[in-house]
């Protein structure tokens, strides 16, 4: 495949399921790929998809110092380990630099605006399903038509054409706030009902569960409404059908996370939900009910 003119390497901030899925479509234009920190060194990746994997030679690196010369780089932690990576989001805040804040939610720029500063923060909604197997390899299954959203702008807009030519299905969306509140329609039952009863996504199809899921959707609706978002009840019913039909097998990021004792990524899912109704003044007592829940699980090693 032929260079981008923009062939300058690729910071990737959490190698993870999500972020070595993003970096392997930037390393089909030719950018090379430098991976930051981490507890095992790796000097590749692997995706498998539709069982046929594809690997690319990556650089380690362990100095945030490193990042001099870096202008595009992934940020793909979860979101409640973006304070422990603040000493290399600080060595990207410059104004020529293009952060992509691949982590759930709708508070990308809030996260990471006080560390990058001046850097171009596109925020993206990621619809893929990965599935993290050891460093470095992932199985990556694509949901839908479309696998990553971000907004429109230059900054977006250029990076949204990389990705597309790496084979990563994106567009730029006018609308982001609706398009991210969307998402987190998904985000805030799938990966919470996993997680809870330790079962895949099939659990989604289980009439209780689907009454349970409209609930807490129908909530945040009302609360996305509030905060800006065009959302109506037809997104409902888009929601669950979108995770009635991922492919067999699929599971989420909580549900695995708490198989393996890890801290779970709730607050920036349903405690997001729970912030804007407040300050909204909204009731939403299932939304709450699940925050309860969740922060109740102690993890049993560390991040």
């Amino acid at each position: 495949m032929t260079p981008l003119a923009n062939n300058g390497p690729v910071a990737v901030i959490g190698a993870g399921a999500i972020g070595l899925s993003l970096a392997s479509a930037l390393a089909r234009t030719g950018r090379p790929i430098t991976v930051c920190g981490g507890r095992t060194p790796i000097d590749h990746i692997e995706i498998a998809e539709d069982g046929l994997p594809e690997t690319w030679l990556v650089q380690h690196v362990t100095d945030p110092a490193e990042l001099a010369e870096h202008t595009t780089a992934i940020v793909a932690v979860k979101a409640h380990h973006t304070p422990e990576v603040a000493d290399w989001l600080r060595a990207l805040a410059r104004p020529e630099v293009t952060v992509l804040v691949a982590q759930n939610g709708v508070e990308h720029r809030e996260r990471v605006l006080p560390h990058v500063g001046p850097a171009q923060i596109v925020p993206s909604v990621v619809y893929l399903n990965v599935e993290r197997t050891e460093p470095g390899h992932a199985i990556l299954r694509r949901v839908g038509a479309l696998d990553v959203a971000v907004p429109d702008g230059a900054a977006g807009a250029a990076l949204s054409a990389e990705l597309n030519v790496g084979g990563m299905r994106t567009a730029t969306e006018a609308d982001f706030t609706t398009v991210a509140w969307t998402k987190l329609l998904s985000n805030i039952t799938a990966n919470p009902l996993t997680a809870l009863t330790g079962r895949r996504a099939e659990v989604m199809r289980d009439p209780e569960i689907e009454r349970i899921a409209r609930r807490i959707m129908g909530e945040a609706v009302e609360v996305g409404r509030a905060d800006g978002a065009a959302l109506t009840d037809e997104h409902v019913d888009r929601a669950i059908h979108w995770l009635q039909h991922v492919p067999e097998g699929s599971t989420t990021s909580m549900r695995e996370d708490r198989l393996a004792g890890r801290p779970l990524e709730y607050d920036a899912l349903t405690g997001a939900v729970v912030r804007a109704a407040e300050r909204h003044g909204i009731d939403v007592p299932a939304n709450r009910f699940v925050l309860a829940l969740l922060s109740a699980i102690e993890p049993e090693v560390s991040a």
